[in-house]
């Protein structure tokens, strides 16, 4: 029996939230390359969108100081109060959090000189209306600095997932996959035109990437974060009746891969896209 398929976790639990910090495994090289990207200027207001449990949010606040106030937003409450618990922890007194959805925001127009999302605004539901919301709440020549993983993202995994499908016969499922991709990690040059669509005009777009390495597929199922952030979503590919025989065909070829190789990798491709609202532009 694979007990990692049968793990689920509660983004309300308080508990969960404390062990997933300090500092988030997956967001930091991300969140390294955007806070190596924004310009800091003394008297901003920022937002950053997504802010999760505080990362980049509670750094920028440190950096930058109480010349500068930093706002952030994101709908996870039991995250927002980790953050009031930072605030206090440190004394923070230059941060406001929101509880709320990007897509609507509680500020009023052209308030923010920084804008900021740190692998955020590919997980919202619905990119176009947020970056909409960016250009209403940003002032002329703002920078906005966002990060996203492409869609090769653990193109190791999802080569072995997409091969196991079709070899079951499951090509409908294959489709539910691509699908998935799609709808977390949109192709860069649809991420590039929704930006100018909105209204900013793209300065820079700084490529990288890093591995998440495994001694084997065992390992990697039952990797904390693999069943926080990815495993629940590759099981809703599948019907109730496949998960169990199809991961445990997946589980060992990905182990026959690693023994091969000496080591399990998942790339990780990113992006950190420096963005201006231009002083001459208006919404297309």
């Amino acid at each position: 029996m694979n007990n990692y398929l049968e793990e689920n976790y509660d983004l309300n639990d308080p508990f969960l939230v404390s062990i997933i910090d300090e500092l988030p495994l997956w967001s930091a090289p991300f969140g390294l390359k955007l806070l190596n990207t924004v310009i800091l200027k003394p008297n901003m207001n920022i937002l950053d969108i997504g802010c999760g449990t505080g990362f980049p949010l509670i750094e920028l606040a440190n950096r930058l100081g109480q010349k500068c106030r930093v706002y952030g937003i994101d709908p996870w409450e039991r995250a927002i109060e980790r953050i009031q618990l930072k605030i206090k922890t440190q004394n923070l007194t230059n941060v406001t959090v929101v509880n709320g959805k990007a897509e609507d925001m509680p500020f009023e127009g052209e308030f923010f000189h920084l804008i900021v999302s740190n692998n955020g605004i590919n997980n919202v539901e619905n990119s176009e209306t947020v970056l909409a919301e960016c250009f209403r709440v940003s002032r002329s020549g703002a920078q906005m600095v966002i990060t996203v993983n492409l869609s090769d993202t653990m193109i190791e995994f999802y080569t072995v997932f997409e091969e196991t499908l079709k070899e079951q016969g499951k090509l409908k499922e294959v489709e539910k996959m691509k699908a998935h991709i799609y709808k977390k990690r949109t192709p860069l040059d649809t991420t590039i035109s929704m930006i100018n669509k909105a209204g900013f005009r793209v300065i820079q777009i700084y490529e990288d990437s890093f591995y998440m390495r495994y001694l084997d597929g065992t390992a990697m199922f039952n990797h904390f974060f693999i069943k926080l952030a990815f495993l629940d979503s590759w099981k809703k590919i599948l019907s109730p009746a496949d998960r169990e025989p199809i991961f445990e065909i997946l589980e060992q070829k990905l182990n026959k891969i690693s023994k091969r190789s000496g080591v399990l990798n998942l790339t990780i491709p990113y992006v950190c896209i420096d963005c201006q609202k231009s002083p001459s532009r208006t919404k297309c």
